[in-house]
């Protein structure tokens, strides 16, 4: 099918999708996972009318049309069932993100008349209950792991909820079915805008079932029918991409889906694809990352002569691979073969993915070196690029159309054009296609500055396009911190929390774009020369009262950076605890701070004319800092358990 006939192909429900394929793979296994040792499963034709019994239960608790139906907790088949049980009934499927605080969970729930919550467990139950008399349009509250250990009205097991769907009669849901349409919204998805509150994403049925249809055509997924594909559901289903490949996709293939342990992303992820040998995984940067780490921790325990062979087989697979991209491979050479079997094919063995012939990288930028590591040991990393608003992906790299650092060529039936590109062909990436969103859900000024009156999306992302078309993201307009674990973080509001928790500071700037966490630089108020704007040594009349209360005798900004006063570094310490206590997930808590020598300014480069921080100037200004804030954790026995130091 070409670009023409996908453009025209027609439009579906998630129900039309899902019924299609009930009926051609109605027998095949749909999802796995374990209770305990115990392996479960269900087919499609059980999968699919669980999903019809949850949607009654949603029904029958007074699920109204448009509304809300918030799922927080990790991923399980009830997750999966609850999403898609809510579009099911004409309400909104709407992940909430497991992290998020009480408060941040009231917003979402707020945002999208939410009539019902689906929770994972007691921990996550109380956030909802925390925040519930703010919630008006809730009804009902299902737990769907562990007992419930206290009674209360409106809330509910699982079991509970299967328990009233199952005594529903099917004609109220018929008629709601019925009455649903292709471009009415189904699903919500949550940005962590980088100003103000988070965006619900509408994004519709077609948008859904058009995008699985042209992802699956594109990366030339199998139809069960000739060999079943495999995946493993373990990234955050708040974000559109593990929706997408983990529910949507795999429906329109008829792909069995495992889901992996709660503990999947802190080391148990590798148990799982070793059981379930997928054939196809999806993994953020800081995935591929922690797979990189573990490997070479364990090559640096090897024999000297198996450091040596790997070592050459690392060469021979980059050399080989690089050659193959380059097209210069008109025949596999002999030591790549030995290569394969002494090393290669172990390799793969050991990570579970000796039948994964698609391993793919996204949601956050990844380093060459991380490419080129997996490259070596013949497992290429096809990256692919999108956002909530393209219902996921908008370009992906193809085994037979891949370049490394690209994240690859449209997919078809979608557009690119880069818009205003400077001399080096940099300009802002705009999409267009079937899969571009409707708007925010009650947002008309957001959504206007998202989509031009022709309706190209317009990224926010710098990008450039090589003579074949592959697309190369360069930097980011928007100031949004993109970290190794593809958490978006908004830098802006925490900058200005350490900021007024800090009087002593006088410019705070957040660091994590491609880090495994956050850091920040900080700079003290000082007194400043009228002539020529420099800042000097001796410390603003704020800071030194500031100094003064923390007990201390500093004038100077050299009395105090690089850790000279441990007074004033305990208070700096004891504010940036107060920012983080207040931060709405971990991944938004500043693990390492440093204070610099001396404070920003026009003059040195890292202001502009309004004084707003130049932030590419600043990182490379100070490069080695930053470098040395990361060098020292890697060092550290666990990199991940962090706390917040000097």
């Amino acid at each position: 099918m070409g670009d023409s006939g996908l453009a025209a192909s027609t439009p579906l429900t998630v129900h039309h999708m899902f019924t299609s394929s009930v009926q051609r793979f109605g027998d095949y296994k749909a999802l796995g996972w374990k209770e305990g040792e115990q392996r479960k499963s269900l087919n499609y034709r059980e999968y699919y009318q669980n999903c019809r019994t949850v949607a009654k239960g949603f029904l029958k608790l007074g699920l109204e049309r448009f509304h809300g139906v918030g799922i927080l907790g990790f991923n399980s088949p009830e997750w999966f069932m609850a999403d898609i049980g809510a579009i099911f009934a004409g309400g909104f499927a709407v992940g909430i993100y497991t992290t998020n605080s009480p408060e941040a969970c009231q917003y979402v729930a707020e945002n999208c008349m939410a009539n019902i919550i689906v929770v994972e467990n007691h921990k996550q139950l109380q956030k909802i209950l925390q925040v519930e008399d703010k919630l008006p349009h809730l009804k009902a509250i299902i737990q769907y792991k562990d007992t419930l250990k206290e009674k209360r009205p409106n809330l509910y097991t699982w079991a509970d909820l299967m328990e009233l769907g199952r005594h529903e009669p099917d004609a109220p849901l018929n008629m709601v079915i019925s009455s649903l349409k292709p471009n009415q919204c189904c699903t919500l998805i949550y940005t962590s805008g980088t100003t103000g509150q988070p965006k619900g994403v509408m994004l519709s049925h077609d948008n859904l079932t058009w995008t699985a249809l042209s992802t699956s055509i594109h990366v030339n997924l199998t139809d069960t029918t000739r060999g079943q594909e495999v995946g493993v559901s373990y990234l955050p289903l708040s974000h559109i991409a593990a929706q997408m490949v983990d529910i949507w996709i795999t429906i329109k293939i008829g792909g069995a889906t495992y889901f992996a342990e709660p503990d999947a992303l802190k080391g148990s992820l590798v148990n799982t694809l070793r059981e379930v040998h997928p054939t196809a995984l999806l993994g953020v940067p800081r995935v591929w990352e922690k797979m990189q780490e573990k490997m070479k921790s364990e090559g640096a325990k090897s024999s000297n002569l198996k450091k040596k062979v790997v070592a050459w087989a690392k060469d021979v697979g980059l050399q080989t691979n690089l050659n193959r991209l380059n097209q210069n491979v008109s025949h596999i050479p002999f030591n790549y073969r030995i290569a394969k079997k002494l090393v290669f094919n172990k390799v793969r063995k050991a990570l579970g993915l000796e039948r994964c012939s698609n391993c793919y990288t996204g949601a956050a930028p990844i380093t060459r070196d991380t490419l080129e590591f997996f490259l070596s040991l013949d497992i290429p990393l096809y990256e692919l690029y999108g956002m909530s608003e393209s219902s996921g992906p908008h370009t992906i790299s193809l085994p037979n159309a891949f370049r490394l650092t690209s994240c690859g060529i449209d997919l078809p039936g979608c557009k690119t054009k880069l818009h205003n590109p400077d001399e080096e062909g940099n300009g802002e990436i705009c999409f267009w296609g079937r899969h571009v969103f409707m708007g925010y859900l009650n947002m008309p000024e957001k959504t206007e500055e998202a989509l031009d009156a022709e309706g190209w999306l317009h990224s926010g992302d710098l990008g450039k396009h090589d003579q074949n078309k592959f697309l190369y993201i360069t930097g980011r307009i928007k100031e949004l911190i993109i970290t190794a674990g593809g958490e978006n973080i908004p830098p802006v509001s925490i900058e200005d929390a350490v900021k007024s928790a800090l009087p002593l500071i006088s410019n705070a700037m957040l660091i994590g774009d491609k880090k495994k966490f956050l850091s920040m630089l900080l700079t003290i108020k000082c007194q400043v020369n009228a002539d020529t704007g420099e800042p000097e040594d001796e410390l603003s009349s704020e800071a030194v009262e500031f100094c003064r209360k923390a007990g201390s005798n500093a004038t100077r900004v050299s009395d105090i950076a690089s850790g000279r006063d441990q007074a004033v570094y305990a208070a700096i310490q004891e504010g940036i605890t107060r920012v983080n206590e207040k931060a709405t997930s971990n991944a938004q808590r500043i693990q390492k701070w440093i204070v610099l020598d001396q404070d920003f300014s026009i003059v040195g480069g890292e202001l502009g004319p309004t004084m707003k921080v130049k932030r590419p100037e600043v990182m490379k200004m100070y490069k080695m800092q930053i470098d040395n804030i990361y060098e020292e954790l890697a060092q550290s026995s666990n990199p991940d358990n962090l706390v917040a130091t000097k």
